[in-house]
């Protein structure tokens, strides 16, 4: 049984129980000179109690659900008046006007009466709230789920691009390549399929992606890797990759391509930068930086940073609270 549900229910049954016993308290010693000595109060409490239930159980479903909130305020006040009446003719046989019975008795049968109305409300309202939340939790999971599947394919197919040109070019370097392209593909299959993975496991596949993109770029453009890790962290997987393939791919020929990786006290940063041709990179423009920033939003909402400058070198900078 799921333990929300009955944290839910022992929750409103100890709510209930407080109630009757404080109502009872109330009703007794309280107003002892009215309810105790003189009214048989005690045998209207089972009356009270099944018209409380009857209304929590059977009218307010049934009115809030058809929407009838008009005919449920009538059919509330009416059942109040005669239960008050009930009260006062059969059981206090006060034998009094009706202006009498209602401002003397008509607070015993309204008090329980609204009380567990809105207490009724109140819990309908949480689930409501609860529902909501569980969609869109699942909403979010599915997108970033969509999100993911889009960026895999397109890492793996350049990678694969990259092995096919040098099994044509380069034939004695393809098995190291094939290497790398098994190491990257169980990350992208298995370890990326986690909401957080280890920062050692997702450098790792960067580091791999690295050194697949020196061999693939080795005489046209020169690589500048660094990073600085004080400790282990745990962060979504596949979010550098986005900007790191970017500087890769948006970099002209014989420039430099600088990788700055490094954390502290809990703060990540990722710095790319590279040479671009600038119209170029406009036109080019594509969806993976999209869907970079709809993930950091999924994920990290205002614990992060990002930037895209355009300058001399196009630099592109994330900074994730990790702590």
């Amino acid at each position: 049984m799921n333990i929300n549900f009955i944290k839910k229910q022992s929750t409103q049954i100890l709510v209930h129980l407080l109630f009757w016993m404080l109502f009872v308290f109330v009703s007794l010693f309280v107003f002892s000179k009215y309810y105790w000595q003189e009214n048989p109060f005690l045998q209207y409490l089972f009356i009270l109690v099944l018209i409380v239930y009857i209304n929590n159980q059977v009218l307010l479903p049934f009115f809030v659900r058809k929407k009838g909130y008009v005919l449920y305020i009538f059919v509330f006040v009416l059942i109040s008046f005669l239960a008050t009446k009930l009260y006062c003719d059969v059981f206090a046989q006060c034998g009094c006007s009706i202006k009498k019975c209602l401002s003397d008795y008509l607070w015993q049968t309204l008090t329980p009466l609204i009380f567990f109305s809105f207490i009724w409300m109140l819990f309908r309202y949480k689930e409501k709230q609860d529902e909501v939340e569980k969609i869109k939790q699942e909403h979010v999971k599915m997108e970033l789920q969509f999100l993911k599947s889009q960026i895999n394919p397109h890492v793996l197919f350049n990678n694969l691009n990259t092995i096919y040109s040098y099994s044509l070019e380069k034939p004695n370097e393809t098995p190291d390549l094939i290497l790398k392209l098994s190491d990257n593909l169980k990350h992208v299959l298995y370890e990326s399929n986690a909401d957080k993975i280890s920062l050692s496991k997702e450098l790792s596949f960067i580091d791999n992606y690295i050194d697949f993109q020196k061999i693939r770029t080795e005489g046209t453009k020169k690589i500048l890797y660094t990073k600085a890790i004080d400790k282990e962290y745990t962060i979504a997987p596949l979010l550098l990759i986005t900007l790191i393939e970017n500087a890769f791919k948006y970099s002209t020929v014989n420039s430099t391509i600088v990788v700055d990786i490094k954390s502290e006290n809990g703060i990540f940063e990722c710095t790319c930068k590279n040479a671009y041709d600038k119209r170029k990179q406009k036109l080019k423009e594509g969806i993976g930086l999209k869907n970079l920033k709809k993930r950091l939003d999924l994920l990290y909402k205002d614990n992060y940073e990002i930037s895209l400058v355009e300058a001399d070198v196009f630099t592109a900078y994330l900074k994730i609270d990790l702590s």
